[in-house]
C-alpha cells in the first residue's frame, strides 16, 4: 500500500521569527504545488514562495519552500519544507491548510525519523543519536550524540556482527555439510574468534557508565552530619535557595536535588539528610535515604564543620577521590588564603577505603588534612575552589574522548546478554558445533538489535515515540 503522507511543525513550538513544516510521503509533491499554486521548485533550492490555502485562495504568508525528490532526502522520500514566519496563527494556518490536501495526515510522534530507519536512511543506534542530539543540553552531550549519530557506535557494532557472521559460517559449514571435502575442525578455528570479540564486548562494558553519565548527568552526594552545613552549600552552588537552611537538627528529611553544568556536562548535586542515630521513622527513611544516594552518587562530599570531630560512619561511607569539605570557615580561625588551596583527593588506604587525619584544631595555622577544603557558605571563601575541585572530578570521568560509549540502558543490556550467549558458545564447541551454533546465534540476534539489522518491530514505538513531533 502507498503511505500516507504527514506533516507537522518541525521547529519548536510558540513564537519565533521562522518556523519549518515539514511533510513526507507521496503527496509531498503535489501538496506543496498546492500552497504555492506554482509547479515544484528545483530540487534542494531555496525558493521564495507566497502561501495560499488551496481551499479559498487566500494569502496565508511569504517565505521559503525546499523541495527533496526521494530517495535523496532526510526520510528517503519525498520531502517538502515550507520556511515561513513562526508566529503562532500563521503556523495554525498554513498546516491547516496542508492537513486539507488529499492524503496528508498528521505526523506521529518521532515519524519523520521512523521512516528514516525504514527506509534505511538510518539505523537505530543513529536514529537513537539524533534523538540525544535534539535533546543535548550541554557541550559534552552534543558532542557524545553528534558521535552517536555519525555512526561511531554502529560501526562498532557491525564490526562485531561481521565478525559473528564469519564464526557462525565455520560453525554452520561443519554442521551442514559433514561428508564434504571441507578442512578439518571447522568449528575449532572459531574460537579465538568468539574468544577475542567476547573480550572487546567486555572492554566496551567496563566503560563506567561514562556515555550514560553524559547523557543523564553525574551524580552527586552531598553527606554529614545534622546542621554541618549541608544545605547551605548545595545553595551557595546553585547560586539560589533549593532547600531548606535551619539551625533545627534533621531540617533536611529528604533529598533535595538540583541540575549544573560543569565543565559541559549535565551535574545532579543532592542534599541529604544528617547522618546520625535517628529520632523518629521518618529522619529514619531520610537516614537511610542518603546512605542510598551516596552509595549510588559518582562523588561523594563530606561536609564536618570546620573543627568537629569527623564521624567514623562518615569515613566509611567515603571512597578515594572522594572530597571532605570544612564548613564555616568564617566561626574559625584559618587564613582565607589558605583555606583556599587544593591538597588533592582523599587517599586510598590498603584496603581500599577512604584516610583522612585527624580534624584540625581551630586555632592552628596548620595546611588542611589530606583531601580538606575549607569554605565559607557566608562568605563565599573557598567556594570557587571548591566547585572548581567538582569539575575537575567530572571532567577527569566524562571528558576522555575514548572509543565510543555505551549511552543507553538498551544498548549495555544487548551486549551483555550477546557475551553472556558467547561465553557459553566457547566451551560449547567442544561439546559439539550444534550448541555452539545458537549461542552464536543468540548473540548474532542482540547484536542486531542494537543498530536494527533484524525485526526489531518491538523496539520501534518506544524508541521513536520519545522523539516531538516534527522530527
Amino acid at each position: 500500500m502507498k503511505p500516507d503522507t504527514i506533516a507537522a511543525l518541525a521547529t519548536g513550538a510558540g513564537r519565533a521569527g521562522v518556523a519549518v513544516i515539514r511533510l513526507s510521503g507521496p503527496e509531498a509533491g503535489a501538496a506543496l504545488s498546492a500552497l504555492t499554486a506554482r509547479a515544484l521548485p528545483a530540487p534542494r533550492m531555496a525558493t521564495r514562495e507566497a502561501f495560499c490555502d488551496p481551499r479559498t485562495g487566500l494569502s496565508l504568508d511569504d517565505g521559503l519552500a525546499l523541495w527533496f525528490p526521494g530517495p535523496a532526502s532526510f526520510t528517503g522520500e519525498d520531502v517538502a519544507e515550507l520556511h515561513i514566519h513562526g508566529g503562532p496563527a500563521v503556523i495554525a494556518a498554513v498546516i491547516d491548510a496542508a492537513l486539507s490536501q488529499p492524503g496528508v495526515r498528521p505526523a506521529e510522534p518521532g515519524e519523520f525519523t521512523r521512516r528514516a530507519f525504514e527506509n534505511g536512511k538510518l539505523d537505530l543506534a543513529e536514529a537513537e543519536g539524533l534523538a540525544d542530539l535534539v535533546d543535548a543540553e550541554t557541550e559534552g552531550q552534543r558532542r557524545q550524540a553528534l558521535r552517536q549519530r555519525r555512526g561511531a557506535l554502529s560501526s562498532v557494532y557491525e564490526g562485531w556482527r561481521a565478525r559473528l557472521i564469519e564464526a557462525a559460517a565455520l560453525i554452520e559449514a561443519e554442521i551442514d555439510f559433514p561428508d564434504e571435502d571441507l578442512p578439518g575442525a571447522l568449528a575449532q578455528r572459531a574460537g579465538p574468534i568468539l574468544g577475542a570479540l567476547a573480550a572487546d564486548m567486555g572492554s566496551h562494558l567496563n566503560d563506567a557508565h561514562r556515555g550514560e553519565r553524559i547523557r543523564d548527568g553525574f551524580r552527586i552526594a552531598i553527606i554529614g552530619p545534622p546542621n554541618a552545613g549541608k544545605s547551605s552549600l548545595l545553595n551557595a552552588l546553585a547560586q539560589r535557595e533549593a532547600a531548606i537552611v535551619s539551625d533545627i537538627p534533621g531540617t533536611t528529611r529528604d533529598v533535595v536535588e538540583v541540575r549544573l553544568v560543569l565543565g559541559g556536562f549535565p551535574v545532579w548535586i543532592a542534599d541529604t539528610a544528617g547522618l546520625r542515630e535517628a529520632a523518629d521513622a521518618i529522619e529514619a527513611e531520610g537516614v537511610r535515604r542518603a546512605l542510598a544516594r551516596a552509595e549510588e552518587a559518582d562523588l561523594r562530599i563530606a561536609v564536618v564543620e570546620a573543627g568537629a570531630d569527623t564521624p567514623a560512619s562518615l569515613i566509611a561511607a567515603l571512597q578515594p577521590h572522594d572530597l571532605l569539605v570544612r564548613s564555616k570557615s568564617d566561626l574559625h580561625r584559618f587564613p582565607g588564603e589558605r583555606a583556599a588551596r587544593d591538597p588533592g583527593p582523599i587517599s586510598a588506604t590498603a584496603s581500599g577505603g577512604a584516610q583522612l587525619a585527624p580534624p584540625m584544631d581551630p586555632g592552628s595555622s596548620a595546611s588542611p588534612s589530606s583531601g580538606e577544603r575549607w569554605v565559607s557558605a557566608v562568605t563565599g571563601v573557598g567556594l570557587p575552589e571548591l566547585e572548581q575541585a567538582i569539575t575537575q572530578r567530572v571532567t577527569d570521568v566524562l571528558g576522555r574522548e575514548e572509543a565510543p560509549v555505551l549511552t543507553r540502558a538498551r544498548h549495555r543490556r544487548l551486549v551483555e546478554e550477546a557475551q553472556a550467549a558467547l561465553l557459553r558458545a566457547i566451551p560449547a564447541l567442544d561439546a559439539g558445533p550444534e550448541l555452539a551454533a545458537e549461542d552464536v546465534r543468540v548473540s548474532a540476534d542482540q547484536i542486531g538489535r542494537l543498530t536494527g539489522r533484524i525485526d526489531v518491530e518491538d523496539l520501534l514505538d518506544e524508541i521513536f515515540s520519545s522523539f516531538c513531533i516534527g522530527k
